[in-house]
């Protein structure tokens, strides 16, 4: 008889931890479908999950993907064989970009000015600030970033050391 995980791996194309991670997120999940299925408002969190989905798939991801593509050609990562400079330039801006993006959809309804009686009646405070500071905080990502790619490009460009001698 074959090894029984040899035989779980060629058909399920995994391994064991891989199953059972994949096992436990479905109970986890269904667990959460099953506490949320007797809220009142469990029609409105599905049709605003699916209203996500939708708007994540049709909309945002076509959008930075071409944002992507475009930073890909404007460093000319794909169209020659890329160096390790050109990918961490690369990497260098997607995370930041990442970070700001995510910032900007979090904080969008009050940069926006939605619910402004709602958040000062919760906090007597003013939302004025929230552009500024995202923006703010955009600016420090991508000056930390830029920071950290001159730190480690010296190191990348310097040729190898030449072995030392034997006497």
């Amino acid at each position: 008889m074959a090894d029984p995980i040899g035989r779980l791996r060629a058909g399920y194309g995994a391994g064991p931890r891989h199953l059972l991670v994949l096992l436990g997120c479905f109970v986890l999940t269904g667990w959460v479908a099953q506490r949320i299925a007797g809220e009142a408002t469990a029609g409105r969190m599905l049709l605003w999950f699916v209203g996500a989905v939708i708007a994540h798939d049709l909309v945002l991801f076509p959008i930075y993907a071409a944002l992507d593509r475009a930073l890909r050609g404007a460093l000319g990562v794909g169209r020659r064989p890329a160096g390790p400079g050109r990918l961490a330039l690369l990497n260098h801006i997607r995370v930041p970009a990442l970070g700001a993006g995510l910032l900007f959809l979090v904080y969008l309804p009050g940069l926006l000015g939605w619910g402004d009686e709602t958040y000062r009646a919760a906090t007597a405070q003013q939302r004025e600030p929230l552009l500024t500071r995202w923006l703010a905080i955009t600016a420090a990502l991508f000056l930390i970033s830029a920071a950290l790619y001159a730190l480690r490009r010296p190191r990348r460009l310097r040729p190898p050391r030449p072995p030392n001698p034997t006497p």
